[in-house]
């Protein structure tokens, strides 16, 4: 922080409360930063420590390293700490960690992150996936009652790649053929009326029923009503696994038929293009993670970079709704 930063905090202390400044002052005293995150790694992992080479629960107090208590696994004498065998295990600056987190919850770009936490832009990439990599599994189980589906498509991105398998395009580039073509990827998504929403990667090219069948059998009940626009695919996937399905002609200007429509999807794809935007084009590879990301921020299933740190660690706040 430099003195303009430091003088303009400094002149808001008078508007915070009494508690606010004792909060502070005992900030300013000690190095909380690394203690609240090593603090709350340790509670977090204590509801399921255990050795993570044998699975071993029968393990003592060996010391302590990089701030964190280290356990020696009785069974196999390995030793790790609450962080072995999570996406975090091996990272650096502890103390940044829930800085970091915020600039997630925040949808801060990869430079701004880094800039916001003074650390270098690769690092700040790389904590990202490694936050996101369990984050992003807490999705609803199962979609109940009136159940909307519909697909999006986005351009095939191999930025990042150090071996392309086709010429390179400018930033924001577009496709070499008109429609849907297999220089695109397909983004099948699933809503049900109270919100709960599963989406997948279904690879290039146009939709189609084989791949309804390899995503959608395992989250949706079978007494749901199926809704979906005029695409072929739905139907004889609806038939062959016998639920029931209604579509709306979106093409003659057909959009609701009763209950029967497909706004709330369709504004969650609008929604998530919008958001995806922001990061000026995401490698295709990665996708599935951005896809968790934007889940975790429009279900506001997590709130706090205390509740992202312990999702992180796979802790989830509590249980969706099944």
């Amino acid at each position: 922080m430099d003195t303009a930063q430091w003088q303009a905090f400094a002149r808001q202390f008078p508007q915070l409360s009494h508690r606010q400044r004792l909060a502070s002052s005992d900030l300013l005293r000690t190095s909380a930063p690394q203690n609240a995150a090593v603090l709350l790694i340790e509670q977090t992992a204590q509801a399921q420590l255990h050795c993570p080479a044998c699975l071993s629960t029968h393990f003592h107090r060996h010391g302590q390293a990089h701030g964190l208590q280290r356990y020696r696994c009785v069974p196999c004498s390995k030793t790790f700490n609450a962080l072995s065998g999570t996406p975090l295990a091996h990272l650096h600056h502890k103390e940044l960690w829930l800085a970091y987190a915020d600039c997630l919850l925040n949808s801060f770009s990869v430079r701004k992150a880094a800039s916001q936490v003074s650390i270098h832009r690769n690092t700040s990439f790389r904590w990202r996936h490694r936050f996101l990599a369990l984050a992003k599994t807490d999705r609803p189980r199962c979609l109940h009652g009136i159940t909307e589906a519909d697909e999006m498509y986005v351009l095939e991105s191999q930025k990042g790649s150090r071996h392309m398998t086709r010429p390179a395009r400018k930033r924001g580039g577009r496709a070499s053929q008109r429609g849907i073509s297999n220089e695109q990827v397909c983004v099948l998504v699933a809503r049900d009326r109270t919100g709960q929403t599963v989406d997948f990667v279904t690879g290039m090219g146009q939709l189609t029923k084989a791949k309804l069948h390899a995503c959608l059998p395992p989250v949706i009940d079978r007494d749901i009503l199926l809704v979906s626009d005029g695409h072929p695919a739905y139907p004889v996937f609806a038939r062959e696994i016998g639920i029931q399905h209604e579509a709306v002609n979106l093409r003659a200007g057909i959009r609701v038929r009763g209950t029967v429509h497909v706004q709330n999807v369709n504004a969650y794809h609008s929604r998530l293009r919008g958001w995806l935007r922001g990061f000026h084009g995401v490698a295709t590879r990665y996708l599935p993670n951005y896809l968790g990301w934007r889940w975790i921020l429009d279900a506001r299933r997590i709130l706090s970079p205390e509740s992202l740190l312990r999702a992180t660690l796979g802790t989830f706040p509590h249980l969706l709704v099944t």
